[in-house]
């Protein structure tokens, strides 16, 4: 490792924990004036970022990427606008620093109040999506913290720009400069030294690849939410509206496939197989999806163009045209596939039968579980939580989609009278 690296990289952890203790005190104002002028700016260099992100979908057509991994890339017009609309939205929200979580008064006569705050630096190490520069940026920004950036080499034009532009909106704002950094180098060894520097940095959120967020947990010395990979899964039970359930399956799989809540596998109960199966494949196909299908599948759909599905299938994260079907016989099979095969990201299951639907609800062991509703809502926009920086498939300190209130920790304010012990 080149002696600078480190050095550049320890410096720009020990600016990010000075601006985060500014911004622990920041304003709410201030917050939300410096998240408009970010918006803003980022409206007025649409050609500057068409440029740039041109650079980074040039090379991955060189590079021979997937259709589906091209358009994590590609920054349109509505994206931009997707993007401007996600930090105004953040405007609108309550500032979750400072909330009183519980207050409790004492025998001794002290008062105990455990409040919300900011974790402090939190770094997100994340591939192909470059708006995620500006999602976590603001959302970041918004709780209270200060944020280091390492995006994919993938996207590196299209971030750095992204990054500029954030930086000039926090030159005119009163927040400071250094709240938002970007890693100006996608070198492996700049993000080895980066996970070693827990004196500075609080937390880490890789989003990306499977294979990105095993190493980040494997060498990382700071605390890391994960979230390993989106292998969703939605359960057509025999009592579901088919004509619905063809409408939500083609949509959940082909509307988005390289996102994290697309579904990779259909489960059909074999009570309605026979006739719900032709139909879907029909518009699977017609998308040009992929079918890995089971024997029971293989059976029923007969002269369809389908792949016999291998075991290893159920746990794959596609992200692309391609998905896995099973047929179960019952809801308690369809819960044991699903608990086994799925990432514990997003499941659902389709049925009018409440009991079921319940049942379904109560065991399946996922971050978010739905009835009667397409995976693809697992989103902090859709949750009405503003952009998310990451969807946690872990259990601790949060779970499914982060938005405002999961990146703050607490901490306890004590009044007393002059107690002593």
């Amino acid at each position: 490792m080149s002696e600078k690296l480190p050095k550049l990289i320890e410096s720009l952890a020990k600016r990010a924990r000075t601006a985060s203790l500014s911004l622990a005190k920041a304003s709410t104002a201030d917050k939300n004036d410096a998240l408009q002028k970010i918006a803003e700016v980022l409206e007025s260099n649409r050609k500057l970022l068409a440029e740039e992100n041109q650079k980074d979908l040039d090379a991955a057509l060189e590079n021979g990427l997937s259709e589906a991994m091209i358009d994590r890339l590609r920054l349109t017009h509505k994206r931009i606008d997707g993007m401007a609309k996600g930090l105004r939205e953040l405007i609108e929200l309550p500032d979750p620093v400072g909330d009183i979580l519980e207050q409790r008064n004492r025998p001794n006569g002290l008062r105990i109040k455990k409040v919300r705050t900011p974790i402090g630096v939190i770094g997100i190490i994340f591939e192909s999506r470059p708006n995620v520069t500006v999602d976590c940026a603001g959302l970041c920004l918004k709780s209270g913290n200060a944020s280091i950036l390492r995006g994919g080499k993938e996207a590196f034009h299209s971030n750095q720009a992204l990054a500029q532009i954030v930086q000039d909106a926090l030159q005119i704002s009163n927040l400071p400069e250094d709240a938002v950094q970007l890693v100006p180098t996608v070198d492996r060894q700049a993000l080895n030294h980066l996970l070693t520097l827990d004196e500075y940095i609080h937390c880490i959120i890789p989003r990306g690849g499977e294979g990105l967020i095993r190493f980040v947990s494997q060498n990382s010395q700071i605390p890391v939410i994960k979230h390993y990979k989106g292998v969703c899964n939605l359960f057509v039970e025999e009592e579901a509206d088919l004509a619905n359930a063809v409408d939500i399956a083609v949509s959940s799989k082909c509307g988005r496939p390289g996102v994290c809540n697309a579904i990779e596998n259909l489960i059909i109960s074999s009570k309605i197989a026979g006739e719900f199966l032709p139909l879907c494949a029909k518009e699977l196909i017609a998308r040009g999806c992929e079918l890995r299908v089971d024997k029971e599948a293989a059976a029923i759909l007969g002269d369809f163009t389908t792949v016999p599905a291998k075991e290893e299938d159920y746990a794959e994260e596609f992200l692309d045209l391609k998905i896995a079907v099973k047929v179960v016989n019952s809801i308690d099979e369809a819960i044991a596939f699903v608990n086994r095969f799925g990432s514990g990201h997003s499941e659902s299951i389709l049925t009018q039968n409440k009991t079921k639907a319940d049942q379904f609800l109560k065991e399946v062991d996922a971050s978010s579980v739905y009835w009667n509703a397409s995976t693809r809502y697992t989103d902090g926009f859709e949750f009405g939580l503003g952009a998310e920086i990451g969807i946690s498939t872990d259990r601790l300190h949060a779970r499914g989609p982060m938005g405002l209130e999961e990146l703050c920790t607490y901490k306890y304010n004590i009044v007393g009278t002059g107690q002593w012990k």
